[in-house]
């Protein structure tokens, strides 16, 4: 055969290849949520909420073919809905927008295996976790997968799911519940037999946390995107306030692109990432981004009359007595917490540091809404005092930060004519506190207003190291940065921000001291230099 012949012949072969490969090439949507912690309704604003979600998720569904619907984890513990029905909202309200995954998060153990063997059964679709061994377990045996294969349009996707290994810790699982960190050789593991089945298409579902995500994602090799929770990360292209863009565009251990997308919390926000494969499943093109769940968003009726029943019951809940109290728990009306010591923060702060075994608890006294009578004390009147839905942060902080913590606490106060702090003008930042004691004057600048700080150790008061590292709770909010703590947000170490919510850890509290007889002990004082 004439040699010319034979490699015209042989590029018009190359070239049907890659025509051929072209032809092959596959669309996909991938929607995501993660850590909506009981949050159904939607926020104070108006935006979010499950009934928005569905809206969006069926005006989605009808603009693509190949669509899927993740969630990463984290439905367990934040609002009453989740104390009232321990995860059965969230089974009804996912099965009726019909998700299709959920790899489970550290709050899902909150409510035992049995618990977690109740909601898992009752899901339209698989739970997925590859790095904690169920076998020995006799509820959760056979129930939960390492990964599954989804036909999505005649294509074969597979999704992995990873649960953070600090569950063990953070939430008390079961013993018989064995969890693995080697979060690359688990995930390569399932990569590999995943391949071997023909897949070339493969997320990966965590609840890890964003920067384990992206360790994660540049040790592995065969995923394409991973679809992260555990951290409450922002990522966008049009809103402010997000960490960086969306999505996060790394490489794999072999050198090919890898996705990485988080979505907020509380269903404020829907993911929506936009990829296309070529014949080999990889990846060439892609465009997303968050989309909020603006309150103009004309709620699905179904949902909205789902969501209206499931809390129903709620209001019973609310008026559910929770202990009795032998004093007025007051510090709001006028708002004292915001200026000194009250006993509203004592109680808050107390219950926070007997939650944690924290060093140290400080507690923004804007944070505290309202006041409780002497008497028997409601769930309801636990939330009127912490409406908010916050949950408990942990980490380690300098001595020295701690005071700059403080010194931000103060820095607000106003003084009258005798030197006294007035409430007119006082800001929420206050800082309520347990474990500790300080000093203030708010005659002088601030930033230099604290006169002494001592912190509580082997029964004793000391004064503060600077050098030291403390152990701290607050709560999410202040950790974030609200209300100018932002050394908190910054040099925080070893920080946990997804504990229990606050108001039940205080409910809780409460139950277990009545009748609360709280008093102030002088953890808080003003002293004006003469």
């Amino acid at each position: 055969m004439n040699r010319k012949f034979v490699l015209i012949l042989g590029l018009l072969l190359l070239l049907a290849g890659i025509a051929s490969a072209q032809d092959e090439s596959f669309e996909l949507t991938i929607m995501h949520t993660n850590d909506v912690h009981g949050h159904h309704e939607p926020q104070r604003n108006g935006d979010g909420g499950a009934a928005r979600q569905a809206t969006v998720v069926q005006q989605i569904r009808g603009e693509v073919d190949n669509h899927l619907l993740l969630d990463a984890g984290d439905r367990f513990t934040g609002t009453l809905f989740h104390v009232q029905h321990r995860g059965q909202d969230s089974v009804e309200i996912m099965n009726a927008i019909g998700y299709d995954a959920i790899a489970l998060g550290n709050h899902e153990f909150n409510e035992g295996s049995d618990g977690l063997a109740n909601f898992v059964t009752s899901l339209n679709f698989p739970s997925l976790s590859a790095n904690i061994d169920f076998s020995a377990d006799p509820f959760l045996a056979g129930l939960v997968e390492p990964s599954v294969i989804l036909d999505v349009g005649g294509e074969s996707i597979g999704i992995i799911g990873l649960t953070t290994p600090e569950t063990v810790v953070l939430n008390r699982p079961s013993d018989d519940l064995v969890f693995s960190d080697d979060l690359v050789g688990v995930t390569q593991e399932q990569v590999d037999k995943l391949t071997a089945q023909g897949v070339n298409k493969i997320i990966l579902l965590t609840h890890l946390g964003y920067e384990p995500d992206v360790e994660l994602a540049q040790s592995v090799s065969g995923v394409d995107v991973v679809v992260g929770g555990h951290t409450n990360t922002f990522l966008s292209n049009a809103y402010s306030g997000a960490l960086g863009g969306y999505p996060t565009v790394l490489e794999s251990a072999s050198g090919e692109p890898i996705l990485v997308v988080q979505a907020d919390t509380k269903t404020i926000y829907l993911g929506r990432l936009d990829v296309e494969f070529d014949g080999d499943g990889l990846l060439t093109d892609w465009d997303g981004d968050a989309i909020l769940l603006s309150r103009y968003i004309s709620p699905d009726p179904a949902i909205s009359d789902l969501i209206a029943t499931l809390a129903e019951p709620i209001t019973k809940l609310r008026a559910q007595p929770v202990g009795e109290s032998a004093v007025d728990l007051t510090g709001t009306s006028p708002r004292l917490c915001r200026i000194e010591e009250c006993l509203l923060g004592n109680l808050i702060a107390d219950a926070m540091l007997e939650e944690t075994g924290a060093d140290i608890v400080i507690q923004n006294g804007g944070g505290i809404r309202a006041d409780i009578a002497a008497g028997q004390v409601s769930l309801g009147d636990v939330l009127n005092v912490l409406p908010f839905g916050n949950l408990i942060s942990t980490f380690d902080l300098s001595g020295a930060d701690v005071i700059v913590a403080l010194e931000n606490g103060v820095s607000r106060v106003e003084v009258d004519e005798n030197n006294n702090p007035v409430v007119d003008g006082a800001a929420g930042r206050f800082p309520q506190v347990a474990g500790l004691r300080y000093v203030f004057d708010a005659t002088q600048e601030p930033g230099s207003r604290i006169v002494s700080v001592d912190v509580m150790q082997d029964g004793e008061f000391a004064p503060i190291d600077p050098e030291a590292m403390y152990f701290v709770a607050t709560n999410d909010y202040m950790r974030g940065g609200g209300d100018a703590y932002s050394v908190l947000e910054t040099n925080a170490v070893n920080a946990y921000d997804q504990g229990r919510p606050l108001d039940q850890v205080v409910a809780d509290y409460i139950a277990a001291n009545s009748p609360i007889s709280i008093e102030l002990d002088g953890r808080i004082v003003h002293q004006a230099a003469e």
